[in-house]
């Protein structure tokens, strides 16, 4: 059992009340680590210490480029420490070695790209019809900016929120989620390495109710960021509203992956698969809406399953491992209870359908399940279940892919398979979704915005656009000192 403390002021601190809870390992079954249970009060302590980094001491004397130097040199060490960190978020949440390890790495990137882009966010002069004025905008940090993050990807996830908020010049309560904590209380170690000061960037570990809704409602937070589920998003954003505090919320998604008979097969069928099964369907952006066209749908189907069939599920830590097991107990059963509903409904079983044990382990697994005769207006093909479980839906045409594609509350993202580019551009136009992929799959960069329409959220993230999120503007009017006429009219 290792024991972890909340990182406040650049101290390891434990909870006030001394409570705490601990994580267990989805492979195992087993707990393998203790953190501190926060509460309002520790809540408190965290804001306050973020507000005075803000508006006193070392941080707000740094110039922009300061502060992206030190964005890169915390990408730098991130990427030196990135397989002990992926080794962690394994232990933590279950997902395969292999990817973790690959996100560790590929996040370093975000520091370097806001590292340099610090110092390149310009104002603006612009051209008054006054004369004798001269208007100047700059951009402002907001303040003290609440990061919660989720289960699935915490670092990476983390890192969509930390660098942009840091290069803008905030200061940071980060909550992870209670699930997965070890690896954000890992990184601060290289924080402080990286030589930003003390109060800058803090954590809270702790549940939503009492830690996450105190910081929430915290006075002194002015922007929230968020990642997670659909009424989560909602509850913080009507929380949020009431102080006028700014929120960036990357939530849900029952996203269509849609596959014309033009399709080149031997790219659609491993998409459609890296689509809804890779990170056991723990993925916001995850392909669970197979929509088939006629054409090639019997053969199509059949390759589905063969190469599903031919997955391994096992120990997440073994590089050979296709499939992990899901994150936690909760949504284990969760997962099985969408797969009865589906049944229930009518929709057909064609390959798995029930939790699994390999090799007599007792980890939160469940077979890669499909799904036929999926009708539309059926939960399984409306609501997120978030796990691997896939719904196949037949279509004619292009007019039928869309009207389907889009007749779902979420808009995080679609995928189209085609190699007609016409079509390929028609179908990025009409399709309802934050993000589209042609003739691929599951794909974001640093370097592109990515967020949703419709119920999966408010706001981008990533981008030069990300940054904006973080930022405030101010006008700032300079005039010649010169005899006013008349005091008591707008000039």
């Amino acid at each position: 059992m290792k024991d972890y403390k909340m990182w406040i002021g650049g101290i390891y601190s434990e909870a006030a009340s001394g409570e705490t809870f601990l994580s267990t390992d989805p492979y195992t079954r087993e707990d393998w680590a203790r953190f501190p249970r926060a509460a309002k009060k520790d809540v408190d302590r965290a804001v306050e210490v973020a507000h005075t980094a803000y508006t006193e001491g070392e941080w707000p004397t740094w110039t922009a480029s300061a502060r992206g130097a030190a964005l890169v040199r915390l990408g730098d060490l991130i990427t030196c420490h990135a397989q002990r960190l992926a080794e962690i978020e394994v232990r933590d949440n279950g997902k395969l070695i292999a990817e973790m390890s690959n996100q560790a790495k590929y996040m370093a990137n975000w520091y370097a790209y806001y590292g340099g882009l610090a110092d390149k966010v310009e104002g603006l002069v612009p051209p008054i019809d006054k004369p004798g004025v001269v208007n100047m905008v700059t951009y402002e940090p907001l303040g003290v900016c609440a990061l919660i993050t989720p289960w699935n990807s915490p670092l990476l996830l983390l890192a969509w929120k930390l660098a942009p908020a840091l290069a803008a010049g905030n200061t940071v309560v980060i909550k992870p989620s209670e699930y997965t904590s070890a690896s954000t209380l890992e990184l601060m170690a290289l924080v402080e390495e990286a030589g930003i000061p003390a109060g800058v960037v803090n954590v809270i570990t702790g549940f939503g109710a009492d830690a996450g809704q105190a910081l929430v409602t915290h006075p002194l937070v002015r922007k929230v960021a968020f990642t997670g589920g659909e009424a989560a998003g909602r509850a913080i954003n009507e929380a949020a509203a009431r102080d006028f505090k700014k929120v960036t919320l990357e939530l849900g998604g029952k996203s269509p992956n849609i596959v014309f008979d033009d399709a080149d097969l031997d790219a659609a069928v491993p998409g459609a698969i890296s689509g809804i099964f890779a990170a056991a369907g723990q993925t916001c952006i995850a392909g669970s809406r197979l929509l088939l066209q006629d054409g090639i749908y019997d053969v199509f189907l059949d390759r589905l399953i063969d190469m599903t069939r031919a997955a391994k599920l096992g120990d997440p830590m073994q590089a050979d491992t296709d499939i992990s097991p899901v994150a936690t107990q909760a949504q284990h059963q969760k997962i099985l209870d969408y797969i009865a509903i589906a049944k229930d409904e009518g929709a057909t079983c064609v390959l798995g359908g029930k939790a699994a044990n390999p090799g007599g382990s007792q980890g939160y697994f469940i077979e890669p399940t499909i799904f036929t005769d999926v009708r539309n207006d059926m939960r399984i093909a409306q609501e997120e279940v978030f796990g691997p479980v896939l719904s196949i839906m037949r279509f004619s045409d292009e007019d039928q892919a869309v009207a389907i594609g889009n007749d779902v509350l979420y808009g995080l993202a679609a995928g189209v398979w085609t190699n007609d580019l016409t079509r390929a551009l028609r179908m990025s136009r009409k399709l309802q979704a934050g993000t589209i992929w042609v003739n691929t799959y599951r794909s974001t960069s640093y370097t592109t915005p990515f967020g949703g329409y419709k119920l999966s959220g408010v706001g981008r993230e990533n981008g030069s656009q990300a940054i904006m999120e973080y930022l405030q503007p101010k006008s700032v009017w300079l005039a010649e000192p010169k005899p006013v006429a008349n005091p008591f009219i707008r000039r």
